[in-house]
Order: C-alpha cells, then sequence, then structure tokens
C-alpha cells in the first residue's frame, strides 16, 4: 500500500531504520544497517575555490567553553574590518537529499553530502558578513573545536586564534555557569572534552595562540599580536568595546563583566593544589603547571 510505503520512507529517512515483511520462508532478518551520521560524511576542499566560496579568509577563534572568548569576539568586532556576532554553531547545519534521485542528480554535479553542507555554510556567513559592511567575519563557537579539520577543508584560507586559559578557572567557571546542571567534578571532565579538542587542533593547524590571562591582563598588547597576525591595522577602539550586540545564553557569555563594554580583570589563577587531577595533564601542557 502507497500509506505503508510512505510510511516507511519517512521512519527510514530520521531514525535510519526500516520495517520490512518477513516471509515464512525468507529466514532470519537481515541486520539494520543505522543512516549514517553527519561525522561519518566524507569531507574535501573545495573542487574549485574561486567558483564553491564567496567566503575569504574567515577568521575561528578555537577555545574551550569558558574561555574568555565572547570577550574576544566583542573586542574584535570593533574592529572596523571585523565582524565577529553571536556564536554561529554553523557546522551544526546539514543537508538532507531526500530522495536517491536527488543524490544522483548532486554526484553528477560533482557534490557529495559534505560538499552541499560546505556550500550552505560559505553562504550564511557570507551573507552575514556582506550584511555587516565589513572585509572578514569571525566565529568563535567553541564547539568548532570538534570540527577543525571540516573547517579548514572547507575554507583552505581560513585563519585560526586559538584562546587558552588556565583549565582550573575554565572547569569553575563552567560549573557556576549552570551549578544545577552539573557538579564541579562533572565541570572538570565536560570542560576537559573542549580542552582536548582545541590541543589536537593547535597541533595540526597553524595560527596563533593566545590566553585569556594575556588578554586581561595587558588587553593591548595581546589585540595588537591578533591584528598582526591577521594583517589588519591596529584598533584602539577594540580596547572599550561597548556594549555587545547579542548578549543571549547559548550563543556567548551573558555575565555582567561582559555587559560592561571595558575589560575586567580576571579571577585570581588557582594555586596547584586546586587543581583538579583530571585537568593537571592539560595544565602543564598548556603551561600553566610546571
Amino acid at each position: 500500500m502507497k500509506w505503508q510505503r510512505k510510511i516507511t520512507t519517512a521512519l527510514e529517512r530520521h531514525t535510519g531504520l526500516r520495517i520490512e515483511r518477513v516471509s515464512k520462508t525468507s529466514g532470519p532478518a537481515k541486520p539494520v544497517v543505522p543512516a549514517k551520521k553527519a561525522s561519518d560524511v566524507s569531507f574535501r576542499p573545495p573542487a574549485d575555490p574561486e567558483a564553491d566560496r564567496l567566503l575569504r579568509a574567515p577568521v575561528f577563534v578555537i577555545s574551550p567553553v569558558r574561555s574568555g572568548s565572547t570577550l574576544l569576539r566583542s573586542m574584535l568586532n570593533s574592529h572596523p574590518d571585523l565582524h565577529a556576532p553571536h556564536e554561529l554553531h554553523v557546522r551544526r547545519l546539514g543537508v538532507d537529499f531526500g530522495t536517491n534521485l536527488a543524490e544522483k542528480a548532486m554526484a553528477a554535479l560533482g557534490h557529495n553530502k559534505a560538499d552541499l553542507e560546505h556550500l550552505l555554510w560559505d553562504r550564511v556567513l557570507h551573507r552575514e558578513l556582506v550584511r555587516s559592511g565589513k572585509r572578514y567575519i569571525v566565529d568563535k563557537t567553541p564547539a568548532n573545536a570538534f570540527a577543525f579539520e571540516r573547517l579548514a577543508a572547507c575554507w583552505p584560507d581560513a585563519r585560526f586564534v586559538f584562546l587558552l586559559r588556565h583549565p582550573a578557572s575554565i572547569a569553575t567557571s563552567w560549573h557556576e555557569a549552570s551549578p544545577d546542571r552539573r557538579t564541579p567534578e562533572e565541570a572538570a571532565k565536560d570542560a576537559l572534552r573542549y580542552m582536548k579538542a582545541v590541543e589536537r587542533a593547535r597541533k595540526a593547524l597553524p595560527g596563533l595562540t593566545v590566553r585569556y590571562e594575556e588578554l586581561t591582563a595587558d588587553p593591548e598588547r595581546t589585540l595588537r599580536e591578533i591584528c598582526g597576525f591577521l594583517a589588519i591595522a591596529w584598533e584602539p577602539a577594540m580596547l572599550n568595546y561597548g556594549t555587545p550586540e547579542v548578549v543571549t545564553k547559548g550563543l556567548g557569555d551573558w555575565k555582567d563583566k561582559i555587559r560592561s563594554g571595558q575589560v575586567q580583570p580576571g579571577r585570581e589563577l588557582p594555586g596547584p593544589e586546586e587543581v583538579p587531577d583530571v585537568l593537571k595533564g592539560m595544565a602543564r601542557t598548556w603551561g600553566y603547571l610546571p
């Protein structure tokens, strides 16, 4: 029946499962093969960067959660050449062929699923940049650390700024952000996932590494270093970034320190005895512990 086929097709599309009638003579049922996840899809650089990409030299701040990325993006956004909006989460935008014919048609044009997703990501970011009237877009979504390889493949000319912070300070801030959702121990373990991803990206990609503690202690020096890396002129207005246009939980930091519009002193660094055991290895890797 047509309605049965429609239900089966919809179920397979959204869950990866398919219902099949098993006859008495057909033997044991075939194992169910789950649908491919986005991470399973092969990706590659654009076949023709000039034709396939509208965006030029995007900037990605790769950092763990609670590392000061909203402060940095607010300061960068105050530069006349840089548009640094709230967290964009473009890596979560996916493409669904819908039918086998659509997939075959795109394959005939040379596109796989990842290629089409990259075109979508590029179009979304390019539109946002054009509307801003600036030269370069900056995205600081912390979860980008888990997709750095795809970002580098999507935009071969992308620039990367790695923002580090004392691991124990990150964990404490992550717990304080939602104390009802995670204990201090759970916050440390969860934040460590981001730190490990950032470290993998630092090892794999060229870029500039800066530290939150240096950004808050001597913002001009750190910002001048970033401007030099991005080959743009230093802009004193970056030191008084004003009130961010978007201060919303889930899209960046929403605390009063960010709302102030000026750089506030960072919290006092924890002593070695205050660093949870689970974070000591990363603290040593990042130079916060001997």
